[in-house]
């Protein structure tokens, strides 16, 4: 990952045309949906859990709720995955565990999120209700079984194993390989 973390960070220093060519080349129409960016990243036969997860991150990239991800939104991704500031990030992860969008995470949004994170990465190292358990041990400082905003991004930043933990976890460096290096397998109709 070390030699290839390098060019990932190079790419947005990249021409923005190159960018917009590329983007153009996998999405004619100019805008990508849930089902092209599935195909996209290879992404079939997943379970319900990973599935929801992959509806959920493409949700949360299309800021604009159309449905689509149009070149804006599709640099802002890529952006904020290779660039972003950390509470950017927690702020980002943070929509993506908050699925019913009521500004709270209780613990089986975030189970449902761990689950499919490990369905898709095929790692199954720690059970997702014990990651759970850990988190809301830590950072639930009222003990109500739920997480604000504000709860989420200061228990993250004032826990370096949690924050190592969301970090790891949530790490979508193999999505940027496959959009770097473009490897779409061509859908037949």
């Amino acid at each position: 990952m070390g030699a290839y973390n390098s060019n990932l960070d190079d790419i947005m220093e990249e021409d923005m045309h190159h960018w917009y060519t590329k983007f153009m080349k996998e999405s004619p129409s100019g805008l990508i949906t849930l089902f092209e960016l599935k195909t996209m990243l290879e992404m079939t036969g997943m379970t319900e859990e990973a599935n929801s997860y992959v509806d959920q991150v493409f949700i949360t990239f299309d800021m604009d709720g159309d449905g689509y991800m149009d070149f804006v939104e599709y640099i802002a991704a890529i952006s904020l995955l290779l660039k972003g500031e950390i509470n950017q990030k927690l702020k980002w992860y943070f929509k993506l565990f908050d699925q019913d969008g009521n500004g709270k995470i209780d613990k089986q949004e975030m189970e449902t999120i761990f689950k499919a994170i490990q369905d898709i990465t095929r790692s199954y190292e720690v059970p997702p209700e014990d990651i759970v358990t850990l988190v809301y041990e830590k950072i639930d400082i009222h003990g109500e079984g739920e997480l604000t905003l504000e709860e989420f991004i200061s228990g993250a930043r004032d826990h370096p194993d949690i924050m190592d933990m969301l970090t790891k976890m949530m790490d979508l460096t193999n999505v940027l390989e496959i959009i770097v290096r473009g490897q779409r397998k061509p859908v037949v109709y």
